[in-house]
């Protein structure tokens, strides 16, 4: 059945775009408010809205939502590459291929790490939705490196928490384009959806805070190799954050990346890699640390620059 909700108009968004304030009052896509404005389905001050009309403060919203979607099946499907760095009773640590989401969603039919888990055998914890279950924190489809998948209700939990807390400590190395200046730092720029692109990110004042601390760790006359430790974890967050310093990861195209570059280094997707990740195991607590090392694509792009003397 259709669900239909009524409230008002923030003062924060007084004068934004339905779509945009939709979009963050009730978590939607800009797709999908337009669908809903087109269909008349969203009403201000008892009136049918555009979804390029302006909100006013205090106005009354009225949105008559669709029936949710059924819940995406998970087939278990084998993923090819994927390599289990630790199990036990409490938790799986894999290291992901490119090419493999981390749970399936409406909008992906290709491999996942929860598919291949259970072609595997590897029973998760039953908390989350039903595509999602023990699934407590993601990377994206074109990102390699360590993920951790709770097995445990317990775990779940308690890994859960941790990631909020930001207790858990996750590194990446990323080459980006250029050279950063300074060479060690701290971004701190917050992040939302992009105000024109749906399936982009960017730095949006009023967004959600965001964090990252960046070393060199080599620089090459086109590009540098960093290390790069996430304070929050935001979607997209190393990406748009060098993106916003005009250093995108190399390949990364979605977020400005010179394409000549990336063909040059054979780079199909973001040379962006989850090398570590350290967490206290929720079953007794003491400190332990994965790491993933280079995957065939992001090495071989290391190796011509190191011949581009």
């Amino acid at each position: 059945m259709s669900e239909s909700r009524t409230l008002p108009v923030p003062d924060g968004l007084d004068g934004m775009r339905v779509d945009a304030g939709l979009s963050k009052l009730l978590g939607l896509s800009r797709t999908v408010v337009a669908a809903l404005t087109e269909a008349g389905d969203v009403l201000l001050d008892g009136k049918p809205a555009g979804k390029s009309d302006r909100l006013l403060a205090g106005a009354w919203l009225e949105v008559t939502l669709p029936e949710p979607d059924r819940p995406v099946e998970v087939l278990a499907i084998p993923v090819e590459g994927m390599v289990v760095l630790f199990e036990d009773d409490d938790v799986v640590v894999v290291d992901k291929p490119v090419g493999v989401a981390a749970h399936p969603s409406p909008g992906w039919s290709g491999p996942t790490v929860i598919g291949g888990l259970a072609a595997a055998g590897v029973r998760v914890s039953t908390s989350g939705a039903a595509e999602r279950q023990g699934v407590v924190h993601r990377l994206d489809v074109g990102t390699t490196g360590v993920m951790v998948v709770a097995k445990s209700e317990h775990a779940y939990t308690v890994l859960k928490r941790a990631f909020k807390e930001r207790t858990v400590e996750k590194r990446y190395h990323a080459l980006v384009q250029g050279h950063p200046d300074p060479s060690e730092g701290t971004i701190d720029a917050p992040i939302d959806r992009h105000p024109r692109h749906d399936y982009r990110w960017a730095v949006v004042a009023g967004g959600k805070p965001s964090i990252t601390h960046y070393s060199t760790i080599e620089a090459f006359r086109a590009a540098s190799l960093l290390d790069v430790k996430l304070e929050t974890g935001r979607t997209h967050q190393i990406r748009v954050h060098f993106s916003a310093l005009r250093h995108p990861c190399v390949g990364d195209l979605t977020y400005g990346a010179d394409p000549a570059l990336a063909k040059r280094l054979g780079m199909s997707r973001q040379w962006l890699h989850a090398r570590s990740l350290g967490f206290e195991h929720p079953a007794d607590g003491r400190w332990v640390e994965f790491v993933s090392e280079y995957p065939g694509d992001l090495a071989a792009a290391l190796r011509v620059l190191e011949e581009d003397y």
